[in-house]
Parts: C-alpha cells; structure tokens; sequence
C-alpha cells in the first residue's frame, strides 16, 4: 500500500519527517507545504535526492487562510503540522473538517487541550488526530508508558515518572554553552511558560527554569536539568489515578540555566525586547556545531516493601549521511512514525496524545528500526528466598 502524506512547514524537523516518510513510511508522495514556496522546493529537492527517487513535491500554503488550509489538506492519507505550536488548533480544527488524519511537533500543553475540544467531531467523522508527536513531548511519553508497563510486569507498582530530555552541541561553546536546534520561539516557549506536573497525586503548576539539580548522563558527562513547559504534556491530568509524580526536565550544560534566568529577570525575554533577544538567540547560536540528543525516562514502584525502577536512555547524534541532526531526527522521524501508523488507519478515532494513542511495543521497535540507541536498565531487588524447613528426626 503506498499513501499521500502532507507536511505543513518545510524546516528542519519538517524535511527530516519528509524524508523517514519517503523511505520508511510506504509513501507514495510527500508535499512539503511552507508559506516560503521557495524553500519548500529547496526541501523536497533535498528529501528527492537523499530519498533516490522522485517522491516530495512543494507547494505555497500560509495556514493562517484557513479556507486555503483545509481545501489544500483534503485528499491526502495523514498530515503533520511542523508549523509553530500555536497554529495547531485551528489546524485540528481543519484537518477533522477535511477528513486528513493529523500529528503535530506540539510543545504546548494548553494549545493541545484546546485541540481536545475537537475530540468528539473527530470521533463522529471517523478522523484520528495526535498532538505532541516530536521529541518531548512525544517519544518521551509513549516512553514512560513502555518503562510503566515493564515495571508492571516486573510485579512492582508504578508511583513515579522522571523525564529528563536535552538537545546540546557536541562540544559547548559560549555564550550559552548552547546553539538553536529547533526554532527559538519554540525554545522560549518552554523556557518561559508555566510546567504542569502531577505531584502526591495532583495537577501542580511550577516555574519554568527552576527545580536546578545535576546528573551524569552517558556521551555527555556532567550537565545541569531545570523545570521546562511542554513536556510532560496532558499525562498528568491522565495518571492522576494512577500515579503519585509525573515530572519533566530539561538537559543542559553546567550554567545554561543562570544565564536564561538572568535574560528573563532583567525583562529582556517579553514586549518589545523579547523580539530583538530572539533575533540574536537566532543569530548568534546557530553554528553548526554537530549536536547530539539524550532522553532518560525513569518509572520507579514498590510492591508495598521493596522498590525498583526501569530505566530508558535514549542517545542519538548527527547523521553524517544525510547531514539531519540529531534533533531533526529525534524530532522529525518520531512523528513520521505516528504518521505513518495514521495513514495505515492504525490509530482510533479521536484528538489523543501518542502515549495513549499508539502501541508503545510497537514504537520503540520502530524506534531501533532508525538506529536510535536505546538501553534498558531494570532495578528490581531481589526478595528473601525463604530455605525449606528441615524435618525432625523420629
């Protein structure tokens, strides 16, 4: 079988999710629509040669026309926004009214729960719609889910779930020991927007860049993990039942965090002055440096005495072949996965987030599939192993 796909927006993460569609995803075509046509042409160009065979095309869409949007989206096996969060509702909104499975990058959680608002009109059309389908959010979750039922069968109760996830050059350089690997509205976003977290079983919201610990993680060495927005997505109004914690940090280099917070005390990252910082963020972080990914999902339980956890590390750096970085990858291939799970018509009906939308087994053999590195670590202590009475001589 070989499906239409439709990428909205012709970026990194756009252009990474066209190409892992093109060889992985049975496409049959991919068009790559940017308000920009010209880079959207320059997009396909790339997907065509690095694919070996003729299978994107562009073309010029502003999805702000909403008419244009949904007129353009009909017809096609799945769409995905790549397109900043904050278009995302309206593009739910015409996607279910074009009869287009949609996933999108996400990155904001209230925009997701207005995109829920269309969950019943998508059920009655028969049309499955997944938000937050990038990096974090998006494999961080179906991840916790994965690392959840294995502790499960470990005999262990889930309690707690620990994300910690971070895109980072290979070699830090100043001055944020930073550089942009996806937009830095999205970046500013998490950096500035309030954190929902589930703490002794309840919603809480919490600062963003604050929380400050640090830990070791494998390829990277020492780094510091903060408070962001967006990450733990809708799980924790989901496992308010379920689990005790449910928290998400972000991973940086030693430092990373003071300077951000500094920008944002002296007023610098809103009104007028946000725009001209974002105009140097962009200018001046985007060097090329190849990057690298890390994400560690930790789900810890107890039966009632002893306590354990499992523990994912997910480590991905530079395609040197094809030149996608590690976040494009990371980013763009896990949404051409829940794509590609929408155009075979995988996915029920409905507006929900990958980690109760798709198969968690599933998604991380797909996941190995693209030469992800990914390792489990189970700790489970061993019970008392009880010596059989012996028998009384008569």
């Amino acid at each position: 079988m070989r499906y239409r796909y439709a990428v909205l927006g012709a970026g990194r993460q756009g252009q990474a999710a066209a190409f892992d569609l093109a060889v992985r995803g049975e496409a049959a075509g991919v068009v790559l629509f940017d308000a920009d046509e010209g880079r959207a042409h320059r997009a396909a160009e790339r997907v065509n040669r690095l694919a070996g065979r003729t299978v994107a095309s562009a073309a010029g869409l502003d999805v702000r026309n909403r008419e244009q949007l949904q007129s353009q989206l009909e017809g096609f096996d799945a769409a995905l926004s790549a397109v900043p969060y904050h278009f995302n509702a309206f593009i739910t909104e015409a996607a279910v009214r074009a009869g287009t499975p949609l996933c999108d990058l996400g990155g904001n959680t209230d925009v997701v729960f207005r995109q829920r608002e269309f969950d019943t009109e998508a059920r009655a059309r028969g049309i499955a719609v997944v938000p937050d389908c990038g990096l974090a959010p998006g494999t961080a979750n179906v991840l916790a889910v994965y690392a959840i039922r294995r502790l499960e069968r470990e005999g262990l109760r889930p309690e707690g779930v620990k994300i910690y996830c971070g895109g980072l050059p290979r070699r830090p350089r100043g001055p944020l020991d930073y550089q942009l690997v996806f937009s830095v509205e999205g970046l500013l976003n998490e950096y500035l927007s309030p954190a929902y977290v589930l703490r002794d079983g309840r919603v809480q919201t919490v600062e963003a860049l604050t929380e400050l610990e640090e830990l070791e993680l494998p390829g990277v060495g020492r780094c510091e993990a903060f408070i962001t927005s967006g990450g733990t997505s809708t799980a924790p109004w989901e496992y308010q039942s379920k689990l005790k914690s449910y928290e998400y940090k972000t991973v940086r280099y030693p430092g990373h965090c003071a300077k951000i917070r500094l920008l944002r005390d002296l007023g610098l990252l809103e009104g007028e002055a946000r725009a001209v910082v974002a105009q140097a963020l962009e200018r001046t972080l985007d060097f090329g440096e190849p990057d690298l990914v890390v994400l560690r999902v930790v789900c810890s339980g107890s039966d009632g005495e002893r306590e354990g956890s499992v523990q994912l590390d997910l480590w991905d750096v530079q395609d040197e072949a094809t030149g996608f970085t590690a976040m494009e990858r990371t980013t763009g291939f896990s949404a051409a996965i829940v794509l590609h799970q929408l155009a075979r018509g995988e996915v029920a009906p409905g507006v929900r987030t990958p980690d109760w939308a798709v198969d968690p087994e599933v998604y991380v053999n797909e996941l190995l599939k693209r030469g992800f590195r990914l390792t489990e670590t189970v700790r489970r202590p061993l019970a008392l192993r009880r010596e059989p009475e012996s028998k009384s001589e008569p």
